[in-house]
């Protein structure tokens, strides 16, 4: 089904202001609140901060063939409705899920039609477009390519896998994020102030603490975030004073997800401390506890497996090497899949590092170096460990006398690497790292013998 109307309300004249806003507020109040320019959209800076392609081509009315993808509530649809009002040409919306091949035939005849007897161009905006299948998609083509329409897409998914390859190249493709904190928080904070389309003919109080619950647990999605606003005002009894007062137990029950005591900086420190010496003292279930409530507050997966990649390095080192390779592993996932699916690698690390032998050499060995570096003398680099490869070096003596240890027995050779007796390295007897202890320990007596040999 076509519709022309993007905007009834401004096209139909209220008799009386007071009544249009009375009809107005019958709709949901994300769809009031919907960015009627740029100056109103919030997020998607990435693209549409000033000098921008994305920006520079909406004000200059420049936009050709677009395709928006990101996750529900991030802007697709009022980018969109932007562009139809900023735009001077015709704008037709079809659906995805609604919408059949005759709709499209009729819509792509109309707007031929336009642009030959008018000169008028047209722009048709299709809302998950990932809908339609091959052949529907198909249809669009040759008017998408003599220009009789500009397409402007909107999809959930990845246009490059659901979306018709010869259609992609010819559009532009723009992700859409999910939206911070930052941004749902300052959304919120403009709903209960506006009184034309927001909540601000009620009188609300709502607590800090309430709002940024629902900032964070609305998972970057602005759709959710008011909505949930409007169930909590909608739905809480007003005071004696005739005040709704909004508080964080509402604020729970109106997203129904529970806050977690984290969002505090020493509440946000405390768990991931907790979490790293649960970890470190070989309790499996004590630190997926931390995990888990890291994981229900809302925390960055990433920040968690910045922790996990660190903790495997310095706190089962060479005792166990495999856990940093899954550690970054899981960081890797967690960064590609995101939440809910993020929890699992995040939990197989966590179990590994925690269940591994244990051994913090490495970290005490570098920082052992990184002071004598730092506060001791500078050692010059011995010349038989001097680069001898380039002309000259033989002259200068570079090179001169080292000892190419695969030639040797054991591919060990005894010889001086640093022009002084220094020992940083003090391998534990922990898991992989007792044969490593046992193989430093025979290298070190082998170099020491020639000197203990000397007269």
């Amino acid at each position: 089904m076509a519709r022309d109307d993007l905007f009834p309300e401004a096209s139909t004249a209220a008799p009386e202001l007071s009544a249009g806003r009375e009809v107005q507020r019958h709709q949901p109040l994300a769809a009031r609140l919907r960015p009627r320019d740029l100056s109103e959209f919030v997020g998607q800076t990435h693209i549409l901060a000033p000098g921008h392609l994305l920006r520079r081509a909406i004000e200059a009315d420049r936009i050709q063939s677009l395709i928006f993808y990101g996750p529900p509530g991030t802007g697709k649809t009022s980018l969109a409705q932007i562009i139809a009002r900023q735009t001077r040409s015709k704008f037709e919306r079809l659906s995805g899920v609604e919408s059949n091949v005759s709709d499209m035939r009729r819509v792509l005849s109309a707007a031929g039609n336009r642009v030959e007897n008018t000169g008028a161009s047209t722009i048709l905006f299709i809302d998950e477009i990932h809908r339609f299948n091959k052949a529907q998609q198909d249809v669009l083509l040759p008017d998408v390519e003599a220009g009789v329409v500009r397409l402007i897409g909107a999809t959930t998914h990845n246009p490059f896998f659901f979306v018709n390859s010869p259609l992609v190249s010819r559009s532009q493709i723009f992700e859409l994020r999910p939206l911070s904190e930052v941004d749902l928080y300052g959304l919120l904070r403009r709903a209960l102030t506006d009184t034309d389309r927001g909540l601000g003919f009620m009188k609300i109080a709502a607590e800090e603490s309430a709002l940024r619950h629902l900032a964070k647990l609305s998972d970057g999605d602005a759709r959710k975030a008011l909505n949930a606003l409007e169930i909590a005002s909608l739905t809480t009894a007003p005071s004696a004073d005739g005040i709704v007062h909004l508080d964080l137990a509402t604020a729970e029950q109106s997203i129904q997800k529970k806050a977690v005591v984290y969002d505090d900086e020493d509440a946000h420190y405390d768990t991931i401390s907790a979490f790293i010496k649960s970890m470190r003292g070989s309790d499996p279930d004590a630190a997926l506890y931390w995990l888990a409530k890291m994981i229900h507050a809302g925390e960055d997966p990433r920040f968690i497996a910045r922790r996990i990649v660190i903790h495997a390095a310095e706190d089962v080192g060479l005792a166990d090497p495999m856990a940093l390779v899954l550690a970054n592993a899981a960081f890797q996932a967690a960064e590609f899949v995101g939440w809910p699916e993020a929890r699992i690698p995040l939990a197989e690390a966590t179990l590994y590092i925690a269940t591994a032998p244990k051994s913090n050499s490495t970290v005490v060995a570098i920082d052992a170096a990184m002071k004598d570096v730092e506060s001791g003398r500078t050692l010059p680099v011995p010349g038989h460990l001097r680069d001898g490869h380039y002309r000259g070096a033989e002259q200068l003596g570079h090179g001169e006398g080292y000892k190419y240890a695969h030639d040797y027995p054991e591919h060990f050779v005894a010889q001086d690497h640093l022009g002084a007796v220094k020992r940083y390295y003090d391998p534990s007897d922990q898991g992989v790292e007792k044969k490593i202890k046992e193989r430093v320990e025979k290298w070190r007596l082998m170099a020491r013998a020639p000197r203990d040999e000397a007269p």
